[in-house]
This record gives C-alpha cells, sequence and structure tokens, in this order.
C-alpha cells in the first residue's frame, strides 16, 4: 500500500475536499482505491500540495457520501442523477450506479402542463416580415414533487400560496425563465412525453389596450397548453 497519510487534501475539480483514506479505501476494487493504494507520485497534486482528481467537483460530495455511508441520499429535486451516474462508473462504484439506476427506474408517474401566455413582437416601425416569439410567463400545473423533481431551482413557488405537503397540486408554479425549449428538454430528461397540447389562437381584440402595448403586437395574443405524462 502506498505511503499516503490518513487525512487527504483533495481538489476535485477545483473544489477542495478533507476525507480520511479509510473513507477512499471503504469499497475495493474502485478507481479510488486503485489510486490510493499506489504510489503517491503518480497523482498530481495542485499548488497547495492536495492531490488532484480532474473530475466534476460538486457531485464528488455525493461519492464521498456514498463512501462513509454505503448509502446515498439525494436532495428533494435533485437533477443530475445521470451525471451522478456517469461519475459513479467512472470511479467504479458499482453499488452506487445501481441505486441511481433503481431510483431513475422506480419515478413515479405523473402528469405535468406546461402553460403560457404570448405573443409575435414585430420589428420597428410594424415591419410585418420582422417577427419574434414572446412568452411573458411559463405556467407550470401538477403535483408539487414531480414538479420539483423536473424544474429544480428554475421553478418558482413565491405565487403559491398553499405550503402543505409535496403530494399536494398546484397551478400556480412558474418558470424563472421563458425558455419553453428548456422546459420541454427538462421534462423529456425526467421521462416525460407529450401527451396532447391545445391553443387559443390569436385575439384580434378591438378593446381599448393599456397604454404602452403595441396595437399590432396585441393582435397575435394567444394561449397555449402543454401536457406532457409519464407513465
Amino acid at each position: 500500500m502506498g505511503d499516503f497519510p490518513a487525512m487527504l487534501e483533495l481538489n476535485v475539480g477545483g473544489v477542495h475536499y478533507t476525507t480520511k483514506l479509510k473513507t477512499l479505501l471503504s469499497e475495493p476494487n474502485t478507481l479510488l482505491y486503485e489510486m490510493f493504494t499506489g504510489n503517491p507520485s503518480d497523482i498530481i497534486k495542485d499548488a497547495k500540495g492536495r492531490y488532484f482528481i480532474d473530475r466534476d467537483g460538486v457531485l464528488f460530495r455525493y461519492i464521498l457520501d456514498y463512501l462513509r455511508d454505503s448509502a446515498i441520499s439525494l436532495p428533494e429535486g435533485f437533477r443530475e442523477k445521470e451525471r451522478l451516474k456517469q461519475e459513479a462508473e467512472h470511479f467504479r462504484l458499482a453499488g452506487l450506479t445501481k441505486t441511481l439506476n433503481q431510483l431513475t427506474e422506480n419515478r413515479p408517474p405523473g402528469c405535468i402542463t406546461v402553460g403560457y401566455r404570448g405573443s409575435f413582437q414585430f420589428g420597428k416601425d410594424g415591419l410585418a416580415d420582422v417577427k419574434f416569439r414572446k412568452l411573458s410567463r411559463l405556467l407550470i400545473c401538477g403535483r408539487v414533487a414531480l414538479c420539483r423533481e423536473v424544474f429544480g431551482d428554475t421553478l418558482n413557488e413565491s405565487r403559491d400560496p398553499d405550503h402543505g405537503g409535496p403530494d399536494r397540486y398546484t397551478s400556480r408554479f412558474f418558470l424563472k425563465h421563458t425558455f419553453i425549449e428548456q422546459a420541454f428538454d427538462d421534462l423529456q430528461k425526467s421521462g416525460f412525453r407529450l401527451a396532447g397540447s391545445c391553443g387559443s389562437g390569436t385575439s384580434g381584440s378591438s378593446t381599448d389596450l393599456k397604454p404602452g402595448v403595441d396595437s399590432e403586437e396585441n393582435r397575435w395574443n394567444h394561449y397555449n397548453e402543454f401536457v406532457f405524462i409519464r407513465d
């Protein structure tokens, strides 16, 4: 076994960790076991003498958690299971890889609706050939736990007055961004598929407009909803 100290300073992708050698060697046949039972001079050190590992530094905390407890507890709404699985496979942690596969396979079924009110923003002087989709807000409806799982930190819950449990339903969430394709990507990564959609068409409203609202743009106001399901 290599001559490593009992306490180790690590630099994993720029994130610094302090851990015991015993922790890194808790599972045999892994890459970390191989690294820290070999020759210390074979591992690159940074300018402060910390052992450098060129992997995702943020996700490495979960690698250490698993090595300490032989179990993993991920935060609610954790959105990087696939990336963490890649890290587990790289470090040859078969038990962690199996656990993450089970978490992915056992995702609960459900339904999430994405809605938005939008328009087409015209160019200067009302140039009809210059149109840009303009979304004011992406609305999210569904079971709270599912919404948090899919959208994580991008979910804005500030308008939801009900602070009940995660199994309740709400129609008052919205996203912190207005990129509908990003919302669709998040749903697809979480195993959801599009089941149906509907739209209101354009308004063609002739009512008095609020100050600052462009009349031509207002003609193209519309509302769309997309229903996603996971079996």
